[in-house]
């Protein structure tokens, strides 16, 4: 078994390749992978994420988009005015009340507007790759499976890769090891482990 160091050496070599980006020999699939990691390695991938992300650009021209789930949680209540009541609400009903029913609301999760798929759609122009970061910190609000569904819709052009902090078996994903997803999920993994 390959050691999460080789593992993410793999990443960029494979990233480059024009039938990558070019989304070829899915069989009609949507170019969507993930990779997946023991979360204990959380540090080092968001710093590995970095690390590609120029050397792409600066080495092969590539424009790699990040999006981490949990700053665009934050962006997108501060920018509404809810973050600082989201607080005040968190004090006076308490965490679950706040993450799922307001925090969900406002961003209308898996709704026709969801107006966080409508935020990642008007930032992809000019993308080659979309990487997607900060799953583990955006859970519960955000589940990885719903925010891949959603995407479908709107990331066609280009290879979506999704960093996971737990196991992806090739149909489901145990967040954090020990959170099974119950949906199936159809993506590719973007490095083997063996």
């Amino acid at each position: 078994m390959k050691n999460i160091y080789q593992r993410i050496d793999e990443i960029l070599p494979k990233i480059i390749q024009p039938a990558f980006r070019k989304n070829k020999g899915l069989g009609n699939e949507i170019g969507f992978y993930v990779f997946d990691y023991d979360p204990e390695y959380e540090l080092l991938v968001r710093d590995r994420v970095q690390f590609i992300k120029k050397k792409a650009r600066g080495a092969y021209g590539l424009n790699i988009v990040e999006f981490d789930l949990y700053e665009i949680i934050i962006e997108m209540l501060d920018s509404k005015g809810y973050l600082k009541r989201n607080f005040e609400m968190e004090e006076k009903k308490g965490s679950e009340h706040v993450l799922f029913k307001a925090t969900k609301s406002t961003l209308r999760i898996t709704e026709d507007d969801d107006v966080f798929v409508k935020y990642i759609g008007e930032r992809l122009e000019g993308a080659d790759i979309v990487f997607l970061t900060g799953v583990g910190k955006a859970w519960p609000i955000i589940r990885s499976h719903t925010i891949l569904n959603n995407l479908h819709r709107i990331v066609e052009d280009q290879p979506l890769v999704m960093f996971f902090p737990g196991t992806y078996d090739g149909g489901s994903l145990m967040l954090f090891n020990t959170l099974k997803d119950d949906n199936y999920y159809r993506a590719f993994s973007l490095v083997d482990k063996y």
